[in-house]
């Protein structure tokens, strides 16, 4: 059983801190702005260009073991998260801000934890220093010097990671270009909503029966998860947390015609999107905005701990499906989510010419 002080700073880690001079804030002579974040699929208030200089872009993130529920027979689920959700939260800069971030594990926690943003530059992503223990909190400042979405993920360590990551603590940062997105030939691209899928597998245990077991600390379950974790077959493929998360009365919702920019990262595993019934107009496969989009791509690879960006504007009304295309995890284990679309109907892309009738009777 884990207690809070069970893990102490390593001491590579410890020495790091030591030899790396404090920050004061009098040291950037930029100004700061204070962004409140928010839930996925949702993502903070930004602008998508911008013409002023560099600035200092403060975020605060508080972890949060908690037990969820992530499937609709009741399944229950020792997360770990940053700010309470899975994934963590979509932070957004231009390239040039430098990104603060206040990290805070409270009292009320059992692990220690860090983050590692694969957007920036040094001691593994900040992961070196930022490993904090239950009732400790941290402040981290990096420059965002490459433009695209990126994943960060806890990395405490050893078995450590990949457990923390699989239990939720995953999220992605968004550095757009100063000038905004474009297709790769100088021509601009907006969008008019954007919404952050981050894709989660689970590994919940068994009993002898074969119904998953339910634990009342992360540490009781780390023993049977990490087993389950080593033959690399998940129980549960979600969005956004848990089955049904971005479905149903939760489906993201958009409007003949609006151009949607769909951020989806995965920490651990690859994953395919597609979106039935519509395309990525724009893809940057590999999430970096130096890149010229590709166009016009029905499925899109998302390598293991990496995010990508698809912009597609909708032009029929109705429900869409949008999918890991690998369908035995979007039907069966829950990696499926919908967006609904209001507007007005277009014959020319689509029409039933004959509703489903009776075959006629063969005529000579």
């Amino acid at each position: 059983m884990f207690t809070r002080r069970a893990a102490l700073i390593s001491a590579a880690a410890t020495a790091l801190m030591l030899a790396t001079p404090a920050f004061a804030a009098s040291d950037l002579k930029l100004p700061r702005q204070k962004v409140e974040l928010v839930a996925p699929p949702f993502v903070h208030a930004h602008e998508q260009a911008t013409t002023q200089g560099p600035k200092i872009v403060e975020f605060r993130m508080t972890v949060e073991e908690k037990k969820v529920v992530i499937d609709d027979k009741g399944t229950t689920f020792q997360a770990m998260t940053f700010n309470g959700s899975m994934p963590g939260p979509l932070m957004v800069v231009h390239e040039g801000d430098y990104v603060e971030l206040t990290l805070v594990n409270p009292a009320t926690n059992t692990m220690p934890h860090n983050i590692d943003f694969h957007s920036a530059t040094g001691a593994l992503g900040g992961g070196e220093l930022t490993l904090i223990n239950p009732g400790e909190q941290v402040v981290l400042r990096w420059k965002a010097t490459k433009t695209g979405v990126f994943v960060y993920h806890c990395a405490p360590g050893g078995p450590m990671i990949p457990w923390h990551v699989v239990s939720g603590m995953n999220g992605a940062v968004m550095v757009l270009p100063r000038e905004g997105l474009n297709d790769g030939k100088g021509h601009a691209l907006k969008y008019d909503k954007v919404y952050y899928i981050g894709e989660q597998d689970m590994y919940v245990p068994r009993d002898e029966k074969g119904n998953f077991k339910s634990y009342e600390s992360p540490g009781e379950a780390f023993t049977d998860t990490e087993e389950v974790m080593k033959k690399l077959i998940p129980t549960h493929v979600v969005f956004n947390g848990k089955v049904g998360a971005l479905t149903g009365k939760n489906a993201l919702t958009a409007k003949v015609g609006e151009n949607v920019l769909i951020v989806h990262s995965q920490a651990n595993r690859d994953s395919r999107p597609h979106l039935i019934g519509g395309h990525g107009d724009y893809v940057w496969e590999t999430g970096k905005f130096g890149n010229a989009p590709e166009v016009g791509l029905e499925t899109w690879f998302i390598r293991g701990g990496s995010a990508g960006a698809a912009l597609y504007k909708f032009q029929q009304p109705g429900i869409y499906a949008y999918v890991t295309h690998n369908l035995i995890e979007a039907a069966d284990l829950g990696a499926t989510a919908h967006f609904k679309v209001e507007g007005k109907w277009n014959d020319d892309l689509m029409m039933q010419v004959k509703a489903p009738a009776e075959i006629p009777a063969a005529t000579n």
